[in-house]
């Protein structure tokens, strides 16, 4: 039976900036497990996986009773291994929810489900208000600019907007890494042999591939996600907050 969406939490270990980041533990319990309890407070679990090369990861799953899905470990990107997972399921709608952010609001993930499912045939990608000006010079978080549709212009890791006025009072707003892909243009741009375009390899930054492959991507303001967990900082962070 066709499921009208499902969500995909892509995890490997080899993370450049965190090694094993998704069996980290936290409170007891690997990252990776967070993530989907949290998304599980949204979505029923029925409809949550996980994608990975991992024979670790999948037995953690198993041991949580976590769907995992195998997948290749030639994959450039996390939405890349998304792709090669979405084939084994029958859906049009994927929900791409990295396996880093524990954080996100259940109402917040509720809330983008339904807006991707609104937006059902473009890229849509969630983002929200930078609170702590020092997180706008933080490298390790994507910045990104939209227009006035809430259509997004550009994302990157620098400070942006720029200006040459230190004294400018302009907003700054942080990706929040949930997306929506319809499974066509999924396939399209994302998978096995796919290769990065210009802006997404310079920035490392996976989203730049959709725009810079001329697709639109519609963005949704949520709330502060407080953090994603990149590096060992965030990883000591992430525990005192669930502390």
């Amino acid at each position: 039976m066709k499921k009208k969406f499902i969500v995909i939490i892509p995890a490997r270990l080899k993370s450049t900036r965190l090694p094993g980041k998704p069996l980290k533990l936290i409170n007891k319990k690997p990252l990776i497990y967070w993530t989907w309890k949290n998304c599980t407070k949204a979505v029923h679990k029925d409809l949550i996986y996980v994608a990975t090369d991992n024979i670790k990861i999948h037995k953690v799953c198993e041991e949580y009773g976590i769907q995992s899905i195998d997948t290749s470990s030639n994959h450039l990107t996390g939405t890349d291994r998304i792709s090669e997972a979405s084939l084994k399921i029958l859906t049009d709608m994927i929900i791409n929810l990295q396996g880093d952010e524990p954080f996100i609001r259940p109402i917040d993930i509720k809330k983008f489900i339904n807006f991707a499912l609104k937006n059902k045939k473009i890229v849509t990608n969630a983002y929200a208000t930078i609170n702590n000006i020092k997180k706008s010079n933080n490298k390790n978080i994507p910045k990104l600019v939209i227009n006035k549709y809430e259509d997004l212009l550009y994302m990157s890791r620098s400070p942006i907007p720029g200006s040459k006025n230190i004294n400018s009072k302009i907003k700054f707003y942080k990706q929040v890494c949930m997306y929506g892909f319809p499974k066509k243009i999924l396939k399209k741009i994302y998978g096995i042999n796919k290769k990065k375009t210009i802006l997404e390899s310079f920035e490392d930054i996976e989203i730049l591939r959709v725009i810079e492959s001329g697709y639109k991507v519609k963005m949704l303001k949520v709330n502060d996600n407080k953090i994603a967990i990149d590096t060992p900082s965030d990883l000591i962070a992430a525990k005192k907050l669930f502390k």
